[in-house]
């Protein structure tokens, strides 16, 4: 298994820690001011990285108001055309340099999910880390491969794909030359339901694939992004907004800032209880092993006198002989006198 991949300075796959993506998407509601603030805000909630969509209209999509082109089959966004959709969330190319630096300032990866060479032209101008497969792209092998020539890790987004296309996909990135790829579950519904992320795909990704996988998450809470690393994600990206009282096309499955940290901490409490296999007594356990129960005299025994399950039990604390031994016990004789609370030992034994 190629695990792990390197985005940065990170190492991210099994054993490491989980790597935590704040998605800026269409929060900055064409306002630098508000897309400083958001990537701000990532550092002080804990986000290992912020991630942006290079994209613009006319890369995307046509300006058609034909009915291919119009939105509709119960989404957030019925009704409009995707070009005019689409102006309104993507984010204006000039301020992903300046954004970039306020994010590598701040110690964060800053990257991007291309929409097309261009794109991708550009985003190696700037130098980001590392290139994200929206999972609407993820058939689009062209943009695959040359995203793949850059070199830099790509992680795949597999919202909607078959396991053959995502075979498809990862074999163009390889044959193209990306040798650190990773793979995200991802239900590309906005937002997701629960009941249809289906977590236990991911563990089977990684068994087919053998590579790192995680999230990208679009449920409404925290709670399957927890789940996913506990079962082995390395990887979680969720939307993050500044606040969602303020309507935007992204905003109604964006974590406001209180939860995205509720969500770090989260993630990182869940790790450290995975751990490694261990079976026996850990640090913490150490001061309850008197509590274990053991074989006591439970009346008063005088010497000769026969043990029986009415004399001798196994309660706690574990001072006594241990309860296997009790079948043995039963029906052999006390080498003297014991009084009832006295912790059975071998040399009480005839």
């Amino acid at each position: 298994m190629k695990d792990p991949i390197v985005i940065g300075r990170r190492s991210v796959g099994t054993g490491q820690p989980t790597y935590i993506v704040a998605e800026i998407s269409a929060n900055h509601r064409q306002k630098f001011e508000e897309a400083v603030k958001l990537v701000r805000a990532a550092k002080d909630v804990g986000a290992d990285a912020v991630k942006v969509q290079t994209f613009t209209p006319d890369t995307i999509t046509l300006r058609s108001d034909r009915e291919d082109f119009r939105v509709g089959g119960g989404t957030l966004w019925d009704g409009r055309t995707l070009y005019d959709l689409y102006e309104e969330t993507h984010m204006p190319w000039e301020w992903q340099p300046k954004l970039k630096a306020v994010a590598t300032d701040l110690g964060m990866d800053f990257f991007s999910s291309p929409f097309d060479s261009t794109a991708v032209e550009f985003l190696e101008k700037i130098g980001v880390p590392a290139y994200k497969v929206a999972s609407f792209e993820i058939v689009d092998i062209p943009l695959i491969e040359r995203i793949a020539r850059t070199g830099k890790p790509l992680i795949l987004s597999t919202g909607m794909a078959t396991k053959e296309e995502i075979g498809e996909a990862v074999d163009a990135a390889r044959g193209a030359g990306a040798d650190q790829i990773a793979l995200l579950k991802c239900n590309s519904g906005y937002p997701a339901p629960p009941e249809e992320m289906n977590l236990r795909t991911m563990v089977d990704m990684r068994e087919t694939f053998r590579l790192p996988i995680g999230l990208s998450d679009h449920t409404l809470g925290m709670e399957v992004s927890e789940a996913a690393v506990s079962l082995g994600a390395s990887i979680i990206e969720k939307h993050f907004t500044l606040s969602r009282s303020v309507p935007g096309p992204d905003s109604a499955f964006s974590l406001e800032p209180s939860e995205f940290r509720a969500l770090v901490q989260a993630i990182r409490v869940v790790e450290k209880s995975l751990g490694t296999v261990r079976y026996g007594v850990s640090p913490a356990e150490r001061k309850s092993l008197p509590f274990r129960r053991s074989l006591f005299v439970v009346r008063d025994v005088t010497e000769g006198e026969v043990f029986t399950p009415d004399n001798v039990r196994s309660i706690r604390p574990g001072t006594g002989l241990h309860p296997r031994e009790l079948k043995k016990i039963l029906g052999r004789k006390a080498a003297k006198d014991i009084a009832r609370g006295t912790p059975l030992s071998t040399e009480l034994i005839d």
